[in-house]
This record gives structure tokens, sequence and C-alpha cells, in this order.
């Protein structure tokens, strides 16, 4: 990369007014401070809707921010930014929330912008711009000088930014730098933790009995994982770490081969492919979704699907597909990382923001980008910033009827995890409260960091995770003592939460972040459609929630009003058989419920469950309610009993209000 940048193009505001959007669109330039208040909370889901999403070229420079929310208004249409000349953009807080997508600022830069200017950026967003060679900064004054027609140094981009970061952008990405770095083949894991046979990175090295600092569960995995040329890390460095499970889904299989192809030549020499996983779960349901249908989007899915399923024939990976004769997949990803793959004290990354549920098993999973995974697929390592952890201490005892989803939805609320406090963060969940989850609840707390904006979640592996791997993976897992926190380890911050204090929760239209307590709705909302399902509410104990709701409305007489849909989304096919031989699926038949295969379906516009119009009102169990994240429609977030209960009631309720409401 130069060593110097110029601004050579037109910067474009992000403004939280859509007539200063179009304005921008026409040719008038503007200032930060005539741009007015600029929009915080930009998802990718605006940058690039999944609609868009059909290619992984340079093709998705025609379609930057058309989901973008102005108002009430979405103000930028398709070639709007390349045509506009813009090489800039600014906006406020908490830039690039939401999905790992690298789709997002591959847009961006194939539209021609070559600069980011954002109050914050979230972290997977910020470390995809990095690796394509698209430049970030929180600092103003950056901009202002190169408004001023001043020559920047690079070395300006790079504050803040930890030395191994600022060499890859130096090097004008990852796999540029890559070409030239070493990578020795991972070590293999300590005979310990080989009972399974799945985890071949750890360093032997970081187990050596050398007394050091007290450190957190995630800085003991980091360690044990490090690259050999590292010797040690300190919290802020830059490291490159042994993956022990590297996964992509089948919206960026192709993009990460063709990533990885173009550095690494055709075929890859793959570093331990049996430890590489495919999964066909986002698109799977796309023949059922209503903008796929309506706009002939399906052949764009086809071509992801044939850049997808090309790579799990060419490559001996593990794969997983769609189901033969019905519409689905055999099941999402992250809840099939935790079924049948990780295990306390493994690295697991994958292509979806989401990838944390696993951190409920005691092990570091976290998202990455479409080009953090092509190099991991050839050098077996990914890179991460040794974090700083933020606990959350939860004592006492959940109310009956509130589960983890409220108690994600109430951290979200929190003025300082709004802000973006958490950005970056590790949430280490612990408290008797925690304690006395089942694993399935510990995955909505570890899968919805990627909401909190968190690095990723975890929580101590203790003897529930021990009985779950035996019960549904048939695994005798043996803990370790080094396997948990150590008493004196250092947080950024400590939050403690009466549990007791807890209760049901919903979120607003708009960001998962608008939290408020259900109880204290000032108002009745009809809602349309209620959806359960997603990696977040689809799992065997969800699916005992929606069921102990819709049981009692059936002995009642109730069932879901017409006017009002009901969706139950499998998160597995393991999830289907449970609920089978648990007897739910008469219940749920009985109650006016349709069923659906699992498959990321309408949690990603794309199967059913979607809106259809602007005006439809959804309460949905999904982690997101992003402008556009479900269809055009207003959703609201709560947890599988609200859902059910509202789906019951033909508006939003939770379950004790409705036994309350029938007597």
């Amino acid at each position: 990369m130069s060593d110097t940048i110029r601004l050579d193009g037109r910067v474009l505001y992000l403004s939280q007014e859509p007539a200063v959007i179009e304005a921008q669109l026409a040719g008038q330039n503007f200032t930060r401070e005539s741009a007015g208040p600029l929009r915080d909370n930009v998802s990718t889901d605006e940058i690039t809707p999944v609609t868009v999403m059909l290619t992984y070229d340079e093709r998705l420079g025609q379609y930057p921010y058309v989901g973008f929310k102005a108002g009430e208004r979405m103000p930028i249409g398709r070639n709007a930014v390349k045509d506009g000349g813009f090489r800039v953009t600014v906006a406020g807080k908490r830039y690039g929330k939401g999905s790992s997508r690298e789709s997002s600022p591959l847009a961006e830069l194939s539209a021609g912008i070559r600069l980011i200017v954002a109050e914050s950026f979230e972290r997977i967003y910020q470390q995809n711009c990095d690796n394509i060679g698209i430049l970030t900064t929180t600092d103003f004054a950056v901009l202002d000088r190169l408004l001023a027609g001043e020559d920047v140094p690079i070395d300006e981009f790079l504050k803040g930014r930890d030395a191994l970061t600022q060499q890859i952008i130096r090097s004008g990405g990852l796999l540029a730098y890559s070409r030239f770095a070493d990578w020795p083949a991972p070590g293999t894991q300590r005979a310990a933790q080989a009972n399974a046979g799945a985890n071949p990175g750890a360093n032997p090295s970081a187990n050596s009995g050398a007394k050091t600092a007290p450190k957190t569960l995630v800085e003991k995995i980091i360690d044990r994982h490090l690259h050999p040329g590292t010797a040690s890390a300190e919290r802020g460095d830059g490291v490159f770490i042994a993956a022990d499970w590297r996964f992509s889904h089948d919206y960026f299989t192709g993009m990460c081969a063709h990533l990885m192809h173009r550095a690494f030549g055709k075929p890859a020499p793959l570093h331990a492919p049996d430890h590489i996983i495919a999964f066909q779960d986002h698109l799977v349901l796309a023949p059922q979704s209503i903008p796929h249908v309506r706009d002939g989007l399906l052949p764009g899915v086809a071509n992801l699907m044939e850049g997808h399923t090309s790579f799990s024939r060419d490559y001996p990976v593990r794969s997983h597909g769609a189901l033969d004769g019905l519409p689905g997949s055999e099941g999402i990803c992250h809840a099939l990382m935790a079924e049948q793959y990780a295990l306390p004290g493994q690295v697991a990354c994958g292509t979806d923001s989401h990838t944390p549920h696993s951190g409920a098993l005691g092990c570091l999973a976290f998202g990455a980008g479409a080009t953090e995974i092509a190099n991991s697929w050839v050098t077996g390592y990914v890179r991460c910033k040794v974090p700083e952890t933020l606990r959350i201490e939860i004592d006492g005892r959940l109310r009956d009827g509130v589960t983890a989803k409220d108690v994600v939805l109430h951290l979200l609320q929190m003025d300082a995890i709004r802000s973006g406090g958490a950005i970056g963060l590790v949430f280490e969940y612990g408290g008797a409260a925690v304690r006395a989850m089942s694993i399935d609840e510990r995955a909505t707390l570890t899968n919805m960091v990627a909401e909190l904006g968190g690095f990723t979640g975890i929580v101590e592996p203790d003897e529930r995770t021990v009985a779950f791997l035996k019960e549904r993976r048939g695994i005798d897992f043996a803990l370790e003592s080094w396997m948990k926190s150590d008493a004196g380890a250092s947080y950024r911050d400590i939050i403690r939460i009466d549990a007791n204090q807890i209760e049901p929760m919903l979120a607003r239209p708009g960001d998962p972040g608008n939290g408020v307590p259900a109880p204290r709705l000032d108002e009745d909302v009809a809602i349309d459609i209620a959806y359960g399902g997603s990696c977040t509410a689809g799992k065997r104990e969800d699916f005992d929630f929606y069921h102990e709701v819709l049981h009692w409305g059936v002995e009642r007489g109730i069932r879901v009003p017409e006017g009002t849909r009901l969706y139950l989304q499998f998160g597995t096919m393991a999830v289907r058989e449970y609920c089978e031989q648990q007897g739910y699926l008469p219940v749920f038949e009985r109650a006016g419920v349709t069923l659906v295969m699992p498959g990321c379906g309408s949690c990603a516009n794309c199967g059913p469950g979607q809106s259809a119009n602007d005006n439809d009102v959804t309460i949905s169990a999904i982690n997101r309610n992003f402008p556009g994240r479900s269809g055009p429609g207003d959703v609201w977030l709560a947890s599988p009993f609200t859902v059910a209960a509202s789906a019951l009631a033909g508006k939003i309720t939770t379950f004790e209000q409705l036994k309350r409401a029938h007597g």
C-alpha cells in the first residue's frame, strides 16, 4: 500500500436525513456539520442485503447501501455509489454491525470506496476491511486533513492497531501478507485432549508449567494454540492461532475458495481437510423465499450453491448438505458445531458472526470473514487479537418464564452495551443462574454475543458440559484443571445482574438493543407473523418452551387465530427427532403451527416466515431485527415463551399475561 493517502473523490455522509443522502447522490457535496446527525448502527444487512449477495466478485460494486435506511426511506439505489464518484464513507457509532459477511466491504471496495470513517466499528467488519485493503479510522481529524487536500501518511491509519494488523494493512491485505509469511504445520494436540480425535492444533509448549500471571479461560486457550513463532502474547497483541475447526456456509464457501485459489493456486494445499466443514444451510429454503422467487434471484442462488458444492466435491472436507426430498438441511452450522464437533478448550472459526454459539461448551469460537477462512484452510491458522474479557455474573434464579434470550435482550438495552462499550470483548458468563442453565440455554448467551458487539462468548465447562457431550455425542470427556479462568484473572469490567430482576423482554423493531420489558409495553401490538427458530432459538430446549405454551393453549381450546401465522423451525434434524420422540408434533399441529425444516430461512430473509410487505408485524425469537433482516415489515424480538404466547393471542403478550387473560 502507498506510504501516503490522498483524497481523489467524494465523501458520502451516511446521514439520518434522507434528503441529505439524496442531495449527495444528485451531486451536492456536504460537510460533516451540514450533513446533520450521522446514522449509528449501520448493519451489514443494510450495506449488502442478502438479496444482493449472489456473487462473490467485483459485481457486488453495484449494490453498497441499497438497504440503508434513513428515516423511513431507503434512498440509495443500485450503482449510486459507483456513479457518484465516492471514495470515502462517513458514519456514526458501531458501523458494520451484524453479519460477518465480507460481501459488505467488498461491495464498498468494488464501488470505489477506499476509506471508512466512523465513530466506532464492529470487530469483524473492520477486520474484513483490513483483509481486503479498505482503510478505516475513527479519527475525524484525518478526514479533515484529506478534505483540505493534504497527503496523509499511512501511519495515521495504523494508530491504535496491533503490530500484526499494521503489517497486514501495509501489505494491502491478509492474503498479500500471507504469501510471504512462515506457516509451520500446527502442532499435535496434547494427548489428554485427543480423546475425541478432534483437536490437531494446540501448542504443547504453552503447558510447560512455568508460573504465569492469572489468566482468563480464553487467554489460556489462545496460549495453547499460538503460532510457534510467537513465544507469548499479551492483551491487545495481534496473533495467529491454530484453529481446530474451520467452517464455511453456502453463502461464502465459493468466495472463500475463489480467494484461496487466487492466492495459493488450484488445487490448493489444504491443511487438515478433515477439520474443515462446509455447511449447506443459509440458502436451502430460497425456493420458498418471497423476494428470491419474485425477483428472479434463484439463478444467483444456484451460482452460490455451485461454488459451495464444487469445493465440497473437489476437496476431502466434511460436508453437511440439503435434505433428500424435503426443503431444508441437516442443520444450521452453529447448532451442528455444538452437536457434533466443538469441544472444551478448542478453537473454532467460521464465516458467520454467530460462531460463538459453541462457546457454550467452553471453547473459543468466533466469526471471521471469507479472506480469513480462505487463509486458514491452507495455513491452519486464524488471526485474532488477544482480547480483554468482560465478566457477566448472573446470580440468583431466573423467574419462571424468563430465559437466556431475555437475559441477552436485557444486556443489549444497557447503555454500556448500546454505546459500543463491549466491542471486541470476550463475554465470560458465570454465576449461579448460568451454572443452572442447560447447554442449549448457554448457547443462546454465547450466540448473541454477535449482537452485543463482542469478540466471543464463553461459559466455563462443567459437569453439565460433560453430560451434554455424553448424551448428545457419546463422548466421555474429561475436564482438565486448566479449563477455567484463574482466581485473580483481570477483567475489563464485571457486570453483576440479579437474575430475579430480569423480566420477559422485547426488542422494538430496528435493532436488538431497542429493549423494553414486555410487561411495561404500553400499547397493544397486533402481529401477523410469529416465528420461532434459527440457530438462536431452534434448539431442543427452545422447543420445550414452545411446546409448554402451545400445550397449555390446546388444552384450553386456544389455537393460533385467523390472520396470524406461527412458524416453528428446527435448528437441526436431531431437534426434529427429539420433538417427535417427546410427542410435541401433534400438539403443534393442533395449535396451528407451520413446521419448517432446518435452515437459516426467514432469519436471513430467505425462507418461510419472512414478511411480505412493510405493513406486516412479526414477533420473532431470532437474534437480530435490523431493517430488512426478515423482510420489509417490522420485527420485534422476544423469547420462545413470548413468541408462542403472542401467536396464540394474536398480539404481543407474555405467557404469564396470556394465562391471566384466560384465568
